[in-house]
């Protein structure tokens, strides 16, 4: 599979030809678009019309080339070289740069590196672990298609396997292929999707649902975001595969109103894929028909809950109900729902176009395939990686992302985001998989994992989390409604210097019975942050004690 750090082109020729074509492959995602990506785009444009290259140097927008934290971001083919702190002021030069480059005779010229580097910026190096320690699968297309383009994404064989799939397997196949794959579902619980899908296509009734979770809200977390913005018709494709698959008809993708660009280029691949007859009634010549519509939600956390998502497409109020029974038996308006989030449905198309042994070699025995991680906070190098199951949080962090800046020392890895917990330095070597990360008291979640280096006041860090879950409950279940409440109050007083040991151990009571006793996933998972401070950073809340003799004991 090709790297977006590969050449994107035939080789070149042993000197430029009047049919020499250059590509300029401009970041055009979120995070670099907020950085100037959209005026050095127009910038170049209007570099190349001034020198009328149009024939010869071709400007693209793409999705995430990776190393977000360095953006506007740009990649100049045949070769790949990559470039970071691109602006507007750098299009003139860039340009004249590249026309150079077009009047070599020799091979040795062409091939020659571009003797050019952004005024603020620099040249990337693709050899760094960063890049080497990849393997693309989700993001394999992002950073090398036209988002905008339908005709980009076909040439890189989108719904190939949609047409493969409704001509000719059963879905039986299909299922009995996403099984043997063990993909999990990548939007934290990790549940087989195979199992999934095989659950929904058993339910009785004519009319079923596919659902699409983009409700993507970690603090941190931006995967499902690139790959929305980046690589539409994959999503939109394995949607339509899991809704052959279980017999459904309509699908719904739920995504957040922040996520604008994700919206538009959803919205636009929608009306792309119904014009060439890839969604909608007869497909491929088939009985089989699929649509598929956008609901956007109103930036409630809650509703990348299952239950409460449901309730938002229908156009009620986004709050959890108990289950059972579960979406697969009754979901959007009483029928069987199958729902998956943005990054498992991605792999669906490879997992067809390769095999199920391909994807089950990949990652570790209870955890196949790749995961999609945003690196943040105190990192050096941070952005959008992909990497097997398996590699290590060290790998990630520490070798990849390059540690910490500064000089400052690695204290902690947070992962998972509001569900999750905080992993100490000192158990950075673990691997990253599902039962590797919950003996340790966190989850993978969708992918988030903010790095903390040792100026990080660790009860503030799970302050911040328990505000954010206090904010974000519905307030449908007591547990969660008072319990987050209360228990943001304690980290306060701990903040404060207030604090005495009964309020530790109250701290430490309280925690079991919210996750215990909360209805949804939201009050579960909130006390992540403070279990997992508390049982790795312990000293850090005895500290803020009270002086008395209590105080002592509570750090025993």
């Amino acid at each position: 599979m090709t790297s977006p750090f590969e050449a994107n082109a035939s080789p070149a020729p042993s000197a430029a030809s009047p049919t020499s074509v250059l590509r300029v492959r401009c970041c055009s995602s979120a995070g670099c678009l907020a950085g100037g990506a959209a005026e050095l785009r127009q910038g170049l444009t209007t570099a190349v019309a001034r020198r009328e290259l149009q024939e010869r140097v071709a400007i693209t927008g793409v999705g995430c080339l990776g190393p977000c934290s360095q953006g506007p971001l740009l990649a100049i083919d045949p070769d790949g070289t990559l470039f970071a702190g691109v602006t507007a002021a750098d299009a003139d030069g860039l340009i004249a740069a590249l026309a150079h480059r077009l009047q070599a005779v020799s091979a040795a010229e062409w091939e020659a590196p571009l003797a050019w580097r952004p005024a603020a910026g620099e040249q990337v190096d693709t050899g760094r672990p960063f890049f080497t320690r990849q393997r693309r699968v989700v993001l394999e297309n992002c950073g090398l298609i036209d988002p905008e383009r339908i005709e980009a994404a076909i040439e890189r064989g989108a719904y190939e396997q949609l047409r493969h799939t409704v001509t000719d397997l059963t879905p039986a196949e299909v299922v009995d292929t996403i099984r043997r794959s063990g993909l999990r579902g990548r939007g934290g619980a990790g549940y087989p999707t195979g199992l999934k899908w095989a659950t929904v296509a058993k339910m009785p009734g004519e009319r079923k649902v596919v659902v699409c979770n983009a409700d993507e809200g970690d603090p941190g977390a931006f995967m499902d975001r690139s790959v929305l913005e980046g690589d539409p018709h994959r999503v939109l494709e394995g949607m339509a595969i899991a809704a052959y698959t279980v017999g459904a008809d309509q699908g719904f993708i739920y995504i957040r109103a922040e996520y604008k660009l994700a919206i538009v280029n959803l919205r636009r691949a929608i009306e792309q894929a119904r014009r060439r007859h890839l969604l909608g009634a007869g497909l491929f010549g088939s009985p089989f028909g699929f649509t598929v519509e956008l609901r956007v939600g109103a930036g409630a956390y809650v509703c990348g809950e299952e239950t409460a998502l449901i309730h938002s497409i229908e156009g009620q109020r986004g709050t959890p109900r108990p289950r059972p029974p579960y979406p697969a038996e009754a979901g959007v308006w009483g029928r069987p729902t199958l729902i998956n989030n943005v990054e498992t449905l991605a792999n669906v198309v490879p997992i067809l176009r390769e095999g199920a042994e391909w994807f089950a070699a990949i990652g570790t025995e209870g955890s196949k395939g790749t995961k999609v991680f945003c690196l943040t906070g105190k990192v050096r190098r941070g952005g959008l990686v992909e990497v097997p199951m398996g590699t290590s949080l060290a790998t990630i962090v520490s070798e990849m992302g390059e540690g910490c800046p500064d000089g400052a020392g690695l204290k902690a890895v947070q992962t998972g985001g509001p569900s999750g917990g905080c992993v100490p330095a000192s158990l950075l070597h673990t691997s990253v998989d599902y039962e590797s990360l919950q003996a340790l008291g966190t989850i993978m979640g969708s992918g988030g994992m903010v790095v903390m280096d040792h100026s990080t006041d660790m009860v503030a860090i799970a302050a911040f989390f328990m505000a954010f879950c206090r904010d974000e409950s519905c307030g449908k279940c007591v547990p969660c409604r008072a319990g987050t409440v209360q228990l943001h109050g304690l980290l306060q007083k701990h903040l404060a210097g207030d604090a005495t040991a009964a309020d530790l151990a109250q701290l430490e009571a309280l925690c079991p019975m919210v996750a215990e006793t909360s209805l949804c996933g939201l009050g579960q998972s909130a006390p992540k942050p403070v279990l997992s401070t508390l049982r790795y950073f312990r000293e850090e809340y005895v500290a803020r004690l009270k002086p008395g003799p209590t105080a002592a004991a509570a750090g025993r």
